[in-house]
C-alpha cells in the first residue's frame, strides 16, 4: 500500500525529528532525557500557538506577517496595564485577546472585500502594530506582578522527574483544539477548500467572506494568545521583541509539510516543525562552540529542502492531473 503524496512531508518531518533526537541522544551525554523533550515544549510554547494560527492562514493560501509585532504589541499592552496602570491581569488578558481577534479579522476583512493580496496587508499590519508599541513606549517595561512572577515559576510535575511550564501547557491545548478544529468541523473544511480552490470554494456556495475573516481573526488570537505566554516567559513588555518572528512561524509551518500555495497541510506536522526547530537550538546548546546563528543556518537548508520537496510532489501531481 502506498503512502498518500499529501502524507509525504509530514512523514518526512517525523522521521527528521526521530532522526535528530537520536543522533542527539547518541552524540550527548545527558540528552536522550523526558526532560530535555519536555524543554522543547517549554522554551517554544510560544512559537507553537503563532504556528497553530498560521497553519490556518497558510492551508487558506494566504500569509501573515503581523504575528511577531502582535506579539510585541500584546507584551507591551499587558505590560503597560498590568504595571503602569494597575489593571489586574484577569482583565487584561481578555482584552490582549480581544485586541488580537479584531486586528486579525480587521485585516481578513480588508483582504477579502477591498481583493488585496495578504501579503501587503498583513505587511502593514506589521508595521501598524509594531509601531503602536513605541507609541505605548520606547523602553522596557519589566513585569514584577505576582500573577505573572507565579505563573512563569510554576513547574507542573511529571512521572519520571521531568515538568511542564503552564505555557507549554497552553501550547498543548490549543494545538489539541486546533487538530479538533481542523478536521473536524464545518469551519476546518471551509479552510482547505478555499485553499484547495478559491473559486471552487464559491461556486459550491462556501461563505468565503466569513471564512476568510474568521481565518485571520483565529491568527490574531493566536498570535496575541502567543505575545501573553511570551509575557509569561519574559516578564516584560519592549517594542523589539519577537522581531522576526514572523519567518520562524513560517518555517514552522512549512517545515511541517504544509504548502505554501495552500490546501495541504496538517496542525500536527507544524507541531513536529516547531518541534524541529527547538531540536536544532537543543543540540545547538549541547554542542556549546557553535554560535546561536547556527540555528538559522540549520533552518534555512531545512527550508529548501521542504521547498524543493513540495515542488517536486506538486509537479507529479500536475503531470499526473494531465
Amino acid at each position: 500500500m502506498s503512502l498518500n503524496r499529501r502524507f509525504i512531508p509530514i512523514a518526512v518531518t517525523i522521521l527528521l525529528f526521530l532522526i535528530m533526537f537520536g543522533a542527539g541522544a547518541f552524540r550527548y551525554t545527558g540528552f536522550f532525557s523526558m526532560q530535555v523533550l519536555m524543554n522543547l515544549l517549554v522554551d517554544n510554547a510560544f512559537l507553537l500557538i503563532t504556528a497553530v494560527g498560521m497553519s490556518f492562514v497558510i492551508v487558506s493560501g494566504g500569509i501573515d506577517l503581523s504575528v511577531g509585532s502582535m506579539i510585541a504589541l500584546s507584551t507591551m499592552v499587558s505590560a503597560s496595564l498590568v504595571q503602569q496602570q494597575g489593571w489586574s491581569p484577569i482583565v487584561v488578558i481578555p482584552l490582549v485577546l480581544i485586541m488580537g481577534v479584531v486586528f486579525g479579522g480587521a485585516m481578513g476583512a480588508m483582504i477579502h472585500y477591498f481583493k488585496i493580496q495578504p501579503f501587503i496587508v498583513t505587511l502593514a499590519g506589521m508595521f501598524l502594530a509594531r509601531g503602536l508599541c513605541y507609541v505605548i513606549s520606547t523602553d522596557t517595561i519589566t513585569i514584577d506582578h505576582a500573577f505573572y512572577t507565579a505563573v512563569a515559576q510554576t513547574k507542573i510535575p511529571l512521572p519520571g522527574g521531568s515538568y511542564l511550564s503552564i505555557s507549554a501547557v497552553i501550547a498543548l491545548i490549543v494545538t489539541g483544539a486546533a487538530i479538533y478544529i481542523a478536521h473536524y468541523t464545518r469551519f476546518g473544511r471551509n479552510v482547505y477548500a478555499i485553499g484547495g480552490n478559491e473559486q471552487s470554494a464559491l461556486l459550491m456556495g462556501l461563505p468565503l467572506a466569513r471564512t476568510k475573516v474568521m481565518i485571520y481573526a483565529l491568527s490574531g488570537f493566536c498570535s496575541a494568545l502567543a505575545g501573553v505566554v511570551f509575557t509569561f516567559y519574559m516578564l516584560s513588555g519592549y517594542g523589539l521583541h519577537a522581531v522576526g518572528f514572523e519567518l520562524d512561524t513560517i518555517a514552522a509551518v512549512v517545515i511541517g509539510g504544509t504548502l505554501l500555495t495552500g490546501g495541504v497541510g496538517y496542525i500536527f506536522g507544524t507541531f513536529f516543525g516547531v518541534l524541529i526547530q527547538g531540536i536544532i537550538q537543543t543540540m545547538i546548546s549541547f554542542e556549546g562552540t557553535l554560535s546561536s546563528w547556527w540555528t538559522k543556518i540549520a533552518i534555512g537548508l531545512l527550508l529548501f529542502v521542504f521547498i524543493l520537496l513540495q515542488r517536486l510532489l506538486g509537479s507529479r501531481r500536475s503531470s499526473v492531473k494531465l
